[in-house]
């Protein structure tokens, strides 16, 4: 596996405060329900400092270090941007700004890794994450995983008023026309437990090519599961045989990574058995060749580490054990995804000027 071929663009967003939502405390729509613990207990601390002093020092992941190392907290905002100052500084990392600012006008920015050349062309792999407030260690589960491979070579479920009404959708839209030779999306979220692949909207099928989110004579069945053919609801969105193949193969190699880097047990199912969702980013990245045909078919998936931390405040905040161990599980099912894209096929090669 060459690293040149396969790296394209990380995306990380700058976090703020959330946890449960009013439907997940009463019950209403959550595929996980967790009673809000009034112990205190907050899970694995946030940094207070900055461990790589403005850039000074750069991360190392826990696959460069000796067995059973540990790491002391969670890393905070400035520390996750003192982590990239840093990658940049020690390997030359080139890094971009993303357009939309957040509600909160912070930033959103990326890193390049990789690539034959210095066009846009000439990424292939897009991983995502950060974009959820209270799922701590995502953005630290990444910056980790890439610093090793130089080495190596608001309201959470808001669906918006609009397609891209909001900055972190129209940033990762960006990503994607900004690099269009991405073929493979890796969104990265806890704490389900599970690696998923496409869809998100309903049950796959592959039989019925017409039966698709393209065609509004299905608006008001799609995303309703099971089918119940006695009330007219039958429905499946359409996937080629091909393509669901090979999403399945690369979502079984992750989640197989995953359960052999500390023997916790991850599932792999299609999204839309955990829950139906409508215009995730995961699906959008995967949808967008069939609605507009000169654009690049993007394989999507969606990781879900961790099991949450019943005894904390809020369950998406790991205790130290967790913590370590979720990085461990991402660091190997990055690594899998990797070489599962590269086998399975990375689009056409580009060659631009370096």
């Amino acid at each position: 596996m060459k690293l040149s071929q396969i790296l394209g663009a990380s995306g990380l967003a700058p976090l703020v405060s959330a946890c449960l939502l009013p439907g997940e405390e009463t019950g209403d729509g959550s595929h996980h329900l967790y009673r809000r613990q009034e112990s205190g207990d907050t899970g694995f601390p946030i940094g207070s400092g900055d461990r790589f002093e403005g850039g000074a020092k750069f991360p190392r992941g826990l696959g460069t270090q000796e067995p059973g190392a540990q790491l002391d907290s969670l890393l905070s905002v400035k520390e996750i941007e003192s982590a990239m100052k840093g990658l940049v500084n020690e390997y030359g990392i080139e890094t971009f700004t993303m357009p939309y600012t957040t509600y909160e006008n912070a930033t959103m920015f990326g890193g390049k890794v990789g690539g034959r050349g210095k066009c846009s062309e000439a990424y292939h792999v897009y991983f995502n994450g950060a974009i959820h407030a209270r799922e701590r260690g995502s953005p630290d589960n990444l910056l980790y995983f890439i610093s090793n491979l130089p080495r190596n070579s608001s309201s959470e479920a808001f669906s918006g008023a609009s397609a891209f009404s909001e900055p972190e959708t129209r940033n990762i839209k960006w990503v994607m026309d900004y690099f269009p030779k991405i073929r493979w999306y890796h969104d990265l979220h806890s704490f389900a437990g599970v690696v998923l692949y496409s869809w998100g909207s309903d049950e796959n099928q592959a039989r019925r090519p017409g039966m698709n989110f393209l065609n509004s004579t299905y608006d008001a069945v799609r995303g309703l599961i099971p089918d119940d053919p006695s009330a007219g609801i039958v429905y499946g969105e359409y996937t080629p045989s091909t393509d669901w193949s090979e999403n399945v193969y690369a979502a079984m190699r992750t989640g197989n990574a995953m359960d052999a880097a500390t023997g916790r047990h991850y599932e792999v199912q299609q999204a839309a058995y955990l829950y139906p969702t409508s215009g995730a980013s995961d699906d959008y990245s995967y949808s967008r060749h069939f609605a507009y045909p000169g654009l690049n078919l993007v394989h999507e998936f969606t990781v879900e580490f961790g099991f949450g931390d019943e005894n904390a405040t809020c369950p998406f905040y790991p205790t130290a054990e967790q913590y370590h161990l979720n990085m461990l599980e991402t660091g190997a099912g990055y690594m899998e995804f990797l070489m599962a894209s590269t086998e399975i096929g990375l689009g056409d090669e580009v060659a631009c000027s370096l």
